[in-house]
């Protein structure tokens, strides 16, 4: 929702003041006194061009009125109607809290249907976000969004408790780190029941000798134990984490063990 008393696209013209725009979970203030917003509406004076200056999150664009509105239902759209009200940031500029890196690939694709090579992911939370459905679902055609949203978080979803076991092994990790430089966490990846049974007996001398121990599995789909240690050593380090795995060798165990049982090692410094 918009609060403000803004700069206002309409038949008449821009007029602007004082703002308060309240972009769902963001509260921007701006200045009581700002000159007037450097933008013309389409349907302003004769030879004046219908040019918006934009502040978005701190980086500077300058684009019309005529490709925020091209597609008449997203929310860009909805920001530069005429019965919205928009935010000005000190200098006039049309301000919107979003980060503005990944704008410009928006503005590409308004203005010539073009699409971006880089930051693919982040640009599709920003088409996301302002609501450009055509430039969405483009996006969700390329390999590197079509792997992670169809192949590898469809593969995910059918993994009980993944979520869930990702948290307590960084958990498990930060309570080993004190005054270490690195911490490990033992899982036990069985992709089927049966691999599960075979398990059974090892994880019960685990729990027996009070060794925590995360159990992934088992779980219906193709991926096998190697895809699913790539998944989770994938989704630590994008907390920032620096985490590797290697085979689980106790001499408890036998060696077919080692198929199922990994160790998890944090490195701290």
């Amino acid at each position: 929702m918009w609060r403000a008393w803004a700069g206002r696209v309409s038949g008449d013209g821009l007029h602007s003041a004082s703002c308060l725009w309240d972009q769902t979970m963001n509260l921007t203030a701006a200045p009581r006194s700002v000159r007037p917003a450097r933008a013309v509406s389409p349907a302003g004076p004769p030879g004046l061009s219908p040019v918006v200056e934009l502040n978005v999150g701190g980086e500077f664009y300058t684009t019309t009125v005529g490709t925020l509105r091209k597609l008449p239902g997203s929310k860009l759209a909805e920001m530069f109607s005429s019965s919205a009200k928009a935010c000005i940031d000190a200098e006039g500029r049309f301000f919107i809290d979003r980060p503005g890196t990944y704008f410009g690939p928006i503005l590409d694709y308004l203005r010539s249907g073009q699409l971006p090579t880089q930051h693919i992911f982040e640009v599709y939370r920003e088409a996301q976000f302002y609501e450009i459905k055509p430039l969405v679902k483009l996006l969700e055609d390329t390999p590197q969004i079509f792997g992670e949203q169809v192949a590898r978080k469809q593969f995910l979803l059918r993994v009980p408790g993944y979520s869930e076991n990702l948290e307590l092994m960084v958990r498990l990790a930060r309570a080993e780190a004190v005054a270490a430089r690195s911490s490990g966490v033992l899982v036990c990846v069985v992709p089927t029941e049966e691999n599960a049974s075979f398990c059974a007996d090892a994880l019960r001398v685990l729990e027996a000798d009070k060794r925590s121990v995360i159990k992934f599995g088992p779980w219906k789909a193709a991926p096998d134990v190697k895809d699913l240690l790539d998944c989770v050593k994938m989704d630590i380090m994008a907390q920032g984490y620096q985490v590797d795995y290697k085979s689980h060798n106790e001499k408890a165990f036998s060696f077919a063990h080692s198929d199922y049982f990994y160790t998890f090692l944090f490195t701290w410094w």
